[in-house]
């Protein structure tokens, strides 16, 4: 091979390498949101579905505040297999590529190279340590009236995931 085309290949195999870092430890990275949504139902018929919806996705009051009108629920989050075997699989494609241009680089040390593959299962396991976790839902309503009828404003701060289907499950608009 040419000898300009090893070193090339060695510095795009790492530049991939740290993307692939970046990528597993980015799969574990908290992604709370602040939205705003309007219920064109009032409190006393809107909360009773808000809680039954919670309680559908095992998430337990732990606050009630009444002065500032606001509720948090709790609720564990597990990890996903499917994800954990996922980053498993893309670390281990990864490593064997490393170990492939550390092979074609230094020939005299053979395939010990690839003994880095054993190493592709941690980044499941990080991913399984870190995801698993207490995950925490604010809402806070505030009930509006305009001249026709009287709706409800929500405040609610929650993992963008949970955000979308909410919205999904429950007639909400997004406030703007």
């Amino acid at each position: 091979m040419d000898t300009a085309v090893l070193p090339s290949t060695f510095v795009l195999t790492l530049l991939l390498a740290v993307g692939l870092f970046f990528f597993i430890r980015a799969s574990t990275k908290d992604r709370t949101e602040t939205t705003q949504l309007i219920s064109e139902q009032e409190e006393a018929v809107f909360m009773p579905q808000l809680q039954e919806y919670f309680r559908s996705r095992s998430y337990r009051v732990a606050e009630v505040d009444h002065a500032k009108n606001q509720v948090i629920f709790e609720g564990f989050v597990k990890p996903s297999i499917f994800l954990a075997a996922f980053l498993t699989l893309l670390a281990s494609a990864g490593l064997v590529c490393l170990s492939l241009v550390f092979a074609l680089l230094f020939p005299r040390f053979g395939n010990i190279f690839f003994v880095l593959v054993v190493f592709a299962p941690l980044s499941g396991f990080f991913y399984w340590q870190k995801a698993g976790r207490l995950e925490k839902v604010l809402l806070r309503l505030e009930p509006q009236t305009n001249q026709q009828q009287a709706f409800s404003k929500i405040t609610v701060v929650a993992h963008r995931d949970e955000l979308i289907e909410l919205q999904k499950v429950l007639p909400l608009k997004t406030a703007e």
